[in-house]
């Protein structure tokens, strides 16, 4: 019974005889069984047990007397396993002894876990007796006729260099700022790892990665840059393997060469080149530090980006590289970017535009590149330059005035042979090559060819035609100033562009023909056979234009543009070796006299007078397009012929004629193309000095003698229907 008084809780307790001290229990009573504790002789308390003997305690220790006797002093130690366990008071050795079993105990389990881990993805690798480094894509190296290097193509963009060909500080650049312990690790650094860790724990987040040059190896040779547990575990592995089937050289060997610097380049020489316009091999520490600094963000880092994060990153490589003792404080100081210094790197200049054209011959000429290569081409380096020079010049005079944005050159050797080419004004901001991919209308420069067709007919320069009004089954064509100048020979006619005549000869000679003569003569693009040929207007390249005039220049024999002369490896095996070719024979020297003398006049007196040459002899034809979207000079010497054509790309037309602008760039670049060569006259014979003998074959089917052709014959042919 309970009961409340004051606040506090008391029971009553009612003790029978049984429970008194020296009390005889009751057999199989409650207290039998749970007798109170006796009194020894020397004081100590028994407590009750569950069989017969006594439990003495001491000290908070139960232990099991023996049967029949009373302890003395201290109890024994009980037996292991039996009676109540002793307490012990917690010391600061017990809890780090206790915190040291568990963490062994965790790390036991926690390495299980992860050899667990590490065989389930170690089981998705191939086999490692499978494994192996992958080929490096090959490099197309092509260089100009006096090897300058125009441009590395490929899809590395760059060859690749050893690491006894580099100054020594350019591979401590990397281990510096990657991967200081490189050289003391098997692969993956453990004590990088636990750094990474400790601070990342400290920061709250993942501060910095922790891969070692090895693993990123790893990772480019065989793996995707997926940021995954799986991909890292393999990427490991991997690494392991390198380490021990590569020395630490040929791994940063590989590290260099294989690397991503941001605009498609990989690798260093690659990168070199395209920043700074130098090989690897002549890298100064400033600029290698550059580069190392920006693998940690490729796009972001390269020499082209923001100046001051480059100079940062910079300042953090040259320290490093510092701290580990490659280079010294003053070294490190005298190479760091001033603040106010510029990042200088190099232009991409108009020379790509020759390196992307010889890149798409490769297929042709090799069919698939599976090694290095080095490609000798014809272009002349320092017309290549000239020629970037002068387009890009007129453009900015004259651009804004007459509105185009555009131009594009092509100069060649009377064999074919390609010596500068510019397809456009900025690389940089457009690759579009309009020398060679472009086609667009010729206009009055394709009439060249209707007159060829007319001289193998029969007509000569001196056959008189009307220029005024006609209608060819509806087709009524006008010249460009409106205006009709009556009476005239085919060469005035020709010489001063005037539409009406050149429609009357291609009907007279019949599209066909004029087709067939263009195809002779080198146009490669589709032509229809309609009566507006004659006034060019369809689409050709200004490549294959200016390919097309070559018979003129070299006494008729068909050429055929090239700019590739050798193909070898880079130990010297010759791969392709340029012979000689082409079609022969494409006009009869008689004609090629005509020709030139008609073409002459149109530098003389016609629409191209403005052509100055200092004293050559030269010939060439204008050209302008409806609304003057496009506007081209093509012309020739005995040595050379070059093309321009100037416009927009979005064809909007411009304030422009083939006489001004693109004749202005012509006589710019081919006076300084013609310095110190001797003057020689066009060909009007059946041999032209500088040509392959053997190649000036006649025709099949010579032509036949012609006579001279009148205005009577003329307007005979054509109104009565011959």
């Amino acid at each position: 019974m309970r009961k409340k008084n004051a606040g506090a809780l008391f029971m009553d307790f009612h003790v029978s005889p049984e429970d008194r001290v020296g009390g005889a229990p009751k057999k199989g009573s409650r207290s039998e069984r749970t007798a109170p504790a006796k009194k020894t002789a020397r004081g100590a308390r028994v407590e009750p047990g569950f069989d017969e003997g006594a439990i003495y305690v001491d000290d908070e220790r139960s232990q099991r007397a023996p049967r029949g006797k009373q302890p003395r002093g201290r109890a024994p130690k009980a037996k292991k396993g039996r009676g109540r366990r002793e307490k012990r008071p917690l010391t600061l050795f017990g809890v780090i002894g206790k915190l040291i079993s568990w963490l062994f105990i965790l790390g036991i389990w926690g390495g299980l876990a992860a050899a667990a881990v590490i065989v389930y993805y170690a089981v998705q690798l191939p086999s490692a007796d499978t494994w192996k480094v992958p080929d490096r894509a090959a490099n197309i190296r092509i260089v100009a006729a006096n090897g300058q290097l125009i441009s590395n193509r490929g899809k590395s963009g760059g060859e690749a260099v050893s690491l006894r060909e580099l100054p020594y500080y350019v591979p401590a650049a990397f281990v510096a700022i990657e991967d200081r312990r490189f050289y003391d690790h098997f692969g993956v650094d453990v004590v990088g790892l636990a750094s990474v860790a400790l601070e990342s724990i400290q920061a709250g987040e993942v501060t910095r990665g922790a891969s070692t040059i090895t693993q990123q190896v790893a990772k480019n040779l065989f793996l995707t840059p997926d940021q995954t547990l799986g991909r890292k575990v393999q990427e490991a592995l991997l690494a392991v393997w390198l380490e021990q089937n590569y020395s630490k050289d040929d791994i940063l060997d590989l590290y260099l060469n294989r690397m991503y610097f941001g605009h498609e380049k990989y690798g260093i020489e690659a990168a070199a080149q395209f920043y700074f316009g130098k090989s690897a091999r002549n890298l100064s520490l400033s600029e290698a530090a550059i580069l190392a600094g920006s693998l940690q963000a490729p796009s972001r880092l390269n020499p082209r980006g923001k100046a001051e994060l480059i100079k940062a990153r910079q300042g953090l490589v040259l320290s490093a590289m510092a701290k580990e003792g490659y280079i010294n404080q003053a070294e490190a100081k005298a190479a760091a970017i001033d603040p106010s210094q510029t990042i200088r790197t190099k232009v991409t200049g108009g020379e790509s535009y020759v390196a992307d054209w010889v890149e798409s011959l490769m297929t042709a000429y090799l069919g698939e590149v599976k090694e290095d290569v080095i490609v000798h081409t014809t272009i002349n380096w320092d017309l290549q330059k000239e020629a970037e020079f002068v387009v890009k010049e007129a453009v900015a005079k004259h651009g804004k005035e007459r509105g185009f944005a555009q131009g594009a050159l092509v100069a060649m050797d009377v064999d074919g042979s390609v010596r500068a080419l510019v397809g456009g004004v900025d690389y940089q901001q457009s690759q579009y090559n309009r020398a060679v991919t472009a086609r667009r209308q010729p206009g009055s420069s394709f009439k060249p060819f209707v007159y060829l067709a007319g001289m193998e007919k029969g007509y000569t320069p001196d056959t008189v035609a009307n220029d005024g009004p006609i209608d060819i089954n509806g087709w009524a064509p006008e010249n460009a100033d409106g205006k009709y100048g009556g009476e005239m020979t085919l060469r005035t006619a020709l010489a001063l562009s005037r539409n009406t005549v050149a429609a009357l000869l291609a009907n007279d000679v019949g599209p066909e023909k004029v087709v067939e003569a263009a195809m002779r003569m080198g146009i490669s693009s589709p032509l229809q056979a309609v009566p507006s040929i004659a006034l060019g207007t369809q689409e050709v390249s200004l490549l294959e234009l200016t390919a097309a005039y070559a018979p003129f220049a070299n006494g008729g024999i068909g050429v055929i543009a090239n700019v590739i002369t050798r193909i070898e490896t880079p130990d010297g095996k010759v791969l392709y070796d340029a012979v000689p070719s082409g079609p022969g024979r494409v006009i009869e020297p008689n004609v090629v006299a005509e020709m030139n003398d008609m073409l002459h006049a149109a530098v003389e007196i016609g629409t191209g007078k403005r052509a100055q040459l200092n004293g050559w002899p030269m010939a060439g034809k204008t050209g302008t397009s409806q609304k003057s979207r496009d506007a081209l000079f093509v012309g020739y010497t005995s040595r050379m012929v070059a093309g321009v054509w100037l416009g927009n790309d979005d064809d909007v037309g411009t304030r422009l004629s083939g006489g001004n602008v693109p004749v202005e760039i012509w006589s710019q670049f081919m006076t300084k193309a013609h310095e110190g060569i001797p003057v020689a006259e066009l060909p009007g014979g059946t041999t032209q000095p500088g040509l392959d003998q053997q190649a000036l074959q006649p025709m099949e089917q010579p032509a036949v003698e012609r006579p001279k052709r009148t205005l009577v014959d003329l307007l005979g042919d054509i109104f009565g229907g011959n």
